[in-house]
């Protein structure tokens, strides 16, 4: 699924090309893909609003218009947003989910090959986005509010991280990833770790997420990017994805074990179980 520096990706290629444009209506190809409001309202809602600014709140893309109201989108897991010329080869594509006409007789193309992603258009946009957690990049992120989410916490630290109401916008990637470098083992709790490791995460967080924006985010198997050749942050991962190759940090073979259902790595030397 992309994680925040794919969003944020997404975001800044979009705000390129989509600010000042207007929007004459929308279509809902696949019913399912839209959350709120109805496809008539949201069609009725986008005619002649022009685009203010293209920003993102944790793995949620949002798309501001001069009403106030607030186009939101989720990509889940491969959903992908495109702007592209009338007649263009997206619209035909089998996975297209969704379309969105601009005035200038181009088009937002959302496309999803597993149907997961959702859209919403709100006024209140704290209706779909109200109960994540900081955003992790923001001045505002500091040790003492990460502590603040953890405090008293007896669930693992990857869970912890997966979880958005805790951290918004990280995923399974850029936790083991920022773990590895705060050297912390996945399976510790939230609880146990002291202030100095609370602040090691927290810069371990901020560290991650920056250099995978650097590079365009990370592509994966089910996930692309719809403009070009990048996610080039693969080639720089430390941790995850690499069971048995060595730890860039002692040469430790890497281990990959299972948190909530989800394959994690570490290195079982730099991130002991016992520390704290």
């Amino acid at each position: 699924m992309p994680e925040l520096p794919e969003v944020e990706t997404v975001a800044a290629d979009l705000r390129d090309q989509l600010v000042g444009r207007r929007f004459t209506g929308a279509e809902i190809v696949w019913p399912r893909t839209l959350a709120q409001p109805d496809a008539a309202s949201l069609a009725e809602r986008l005619a002649g609003r022009e685009v203010v600014h293209v920003g993102r709140r944790g793995k949620y893309l949002l798309i501001a218009l001069d009403s106030g109201a607030m186009l939101i989108i989720h990509l889940r897991m491969t959903g992908q947003l495109a702007v592209a010329p009338a007649g263009a080869a997206l619209l035909a594509d089998r996975h297209l989910r969704a379309c969105f006409p601009l005035a200038d007789g181009a088009l937002l193309v959302f496309t999803d090959m597993r149907k997961f992603g959702r859209i919403w258009l709100v006024d209140d946009v704290q209706e779909v986005v109200g109960k994540l957690g900081p955003e992790p990049l923001d001045w505002t992120f500091t040790p003492e509010v990460l502590a603040d989410r953890l405090r008293g916490r007896r669930t693992a630290m990857k869970a912890l991280l997966l979880d958005q109401t805790v951290v918004a916008g990280l995923g399974n990637i850029y936790a083991d990833e920022a773990l590895f470098l705060a050297g912390i083992h996945p399976l510790r709790t939230g609880a146990s770790l002291t202030d100095a490791e609370v602040a090691r995460l927290r810069d371990a967080i901020r560290q991650v997420l920056n250099e995978s924006i650097d590079k365009r985010g990370t592509l994966l198997r089910d996930y692309r990017t719809p403009y070009g050749v990048d996610g080039a942050y693969r080639n720089e991962l430390r941790v995850y994805g690499q069971p048995g190759k060595p730890c860039p940090r002692c040469g430790t073979p890497v281990e990959r074990i299972r948190v909530t259902q989800r394959s994690t790595h570490f290195c079982p030397c730099c991130q002991s179980q016992n520390a704290g």
